[in-house]
């Protein structure tokens, strides 16, 4: 912590990259500022300030009126988004990433042992939104799961591989940047052992949007190249 010895993934934006560790600096006479945070280039992307309201008299015979009013009740359900309306991924801010990074999560300090910190996984990908929901859509699907859809987070469940227990894992996809989504999958219920199984089949189905460094795509296709030799 003294040193500030930490390192972002590859897939980090520039900018957020840059405000992580203006952040994290250990010096506070050189470590940014909250004022400094709020100029930031790539903090202000998409941010949207708070602003106080300043509020006139209330009559609160009126506003008793309004919420025992069936019409309004009606009227407002009415207004409210269905559900399936796209919305469009949750974006990550610079501090989400802090967060969600393995080397940064101070969760882990606190949950030792916990299960839903010790099952949970993640990967990137450069395909669109759509496409990611509904490729693993497709391959839950086609592992024998049942899949439920709500915006961009899915619930894939059903019996486990041995049929010997219920298997339910949770999805979600996030915007890190314009480019990057973040899916993130942790177990709900079940055996590790059995979502470890899950996990490995379920990545290796869906290589074909997982975004990998070019080192490591690299090495991937010598493998494969070779594998196809033997």
């Amino acid at each position: 912590i003294e040193r500030a010895d930490f390192s972002c993934p590859s897939w980090f934006p520039v900018g957020a990259k840059s405000l992580i560790h203006r952040i994290l600096d250990p010096n506070p006479q050189t470590r940014i500022t909250i004022e400094q945070i709020r100029s930031d280039e790539w903090f202000n992307k998409g941010y949207v300030p708070v602003r106080l309201l300043e509020y006139e008299d209330i009559n609160l015979d009126e506003v008793n009126a309004v919420f025992d009013d069936p019409e309004v009740d009606k009227e407002e359900r009415d207004n409210e988004p269905s559900g399936n309306e796209d919305m469009g991924p949750l974006s990550l801010n610079a501090f989400d990433l802090i967060i969600l990074s393995q080397g940064l999560n101070l969760a882990t300090l606190f949950d030792r042992g916990k299960d839903n910190m010790k099952y949970q996984t993640r990967f990137v990908s450069q395909k669109p939104a759509r496409v990611v929901l509904s490729s693993m859509e497709v391959v839950a699907q086609s592992m024998g799961y049942k899949t439920h859809i709500r915006n961009y987070k899915m619930r894939v469940e059903g019996p486990s591989a041995n049929k010997n227990s219920h298997l339910s894992v949770i999805l979600e996809v996030f915007e890190v940047a314009p480019t990057f989504l973040m899916v993130d999958m942790q177990k709900a219920a079940g055996d590790a052992g059995e979502y470890l199984k899950f996990y490995q089949a379920f990545y290796s189905n869906l290589e074909e949007i997982i975004w990998k460094p070019p080192n490591e795509s690299s090495k991937t296709r010598i493998t494969k190249s070779r594998s196809k030799r033997r």
